[in-house]
């Protein structure tokens, strides 16, 4: 695999909460030169970055984020909002409370609650494996296959774990042929990135890639 494969199926990522446009607009500069697969940045930068952009890279962003434990309204409404603003792809917290009292149908329906909204656009379900146990984990690849979503996603990296090839691992064997698999939460080399592609996901949120793939530029 070489590596402007594994760019593509980057979501180049900036979610830090002090952030500013400036960062954002690097980026996104970046996003274009490398040919990612999307940014994903904050609600508040959406339309910014879409208009300056145009479409050369489909802008990511994150709802719910990151505890997921805001209403399915707020939640509606952030979705609703930031595709008037530009976003192309959504990426939702579920609520792990819900999950943790086993009140899957809230799940459900809070799910597919943003996936009608999102319609044709790509809605990703952000689980946060490492606050849940191997049964919740499948349970959730279950509820994420029959709400209709686009992609079931490891992890914010704000709940003090991210992706794991076990984890990766497990949600591409459970879940349905309608749902891919995002990896996200300290990907940090090559290698890995190539790992967690090879066992089957088909996203990447990261931002060291890039990172590695300026580094690997400038020394050369």
């Amino acid at each position: 695999m070489n590596n402007q494969e594994i760019l593509s199926k980057v979501d180049h990522t900036l979610l830090l909460q002090g952030s500013t446009w400036d960062e954002i607009k690097e980026i996104c500069d970046d996003a274009m030169k490398y040919k990612t697969a999307s940014v994903c940045i904050p609600p508040y930068y959406v339309k910014k970055a879409a208009d300056y952009m145009q479409g050369k890279i489909k802008v990511c962003t994150v709802i719910g984020f990151p505890n997921g434990n805001t209403t399915t309204a707020s939640k509606a409404f952030e979705t609703k909002e930031a595709l008037e603003n530009g976003a192309e792809e959504i990426d939702m917290v579920i609520n792990i409370g819900m999950v943790k009292a086993k009140d899957y149908d809230s799940v459900l329906e809070e799910i597919k609650t943003l996936k009608e909204i999102c319609g044709d656009k790509v809605l990703k379900v952000i689980i946060e494996t490492c606050l849940l146990t191997d049964e919740e984990k499948v349970k959730m690849c279950e509820i994420v296959t029959q709400s209709g979503a686009d992609f079931i996603k490891t992890s914010t990296g704000f709940a003090g774990g991210g992706a794991t090839f076990e984890d990766v691992e497990l949600m591409v064997k459970n879940v349905g042929e309608n749902v891919k698999v995002k990896a996200s939460g300290g990907i940090s080399s090559l290698e890995d990135a190539e790992k967690f592609i090879n066992i089957g996901a088909s996203r990447l949120g990261t931002s060291r890639i890039v990172k590695i793939m300026k580094s690997l530029e400038n020394n050369a």
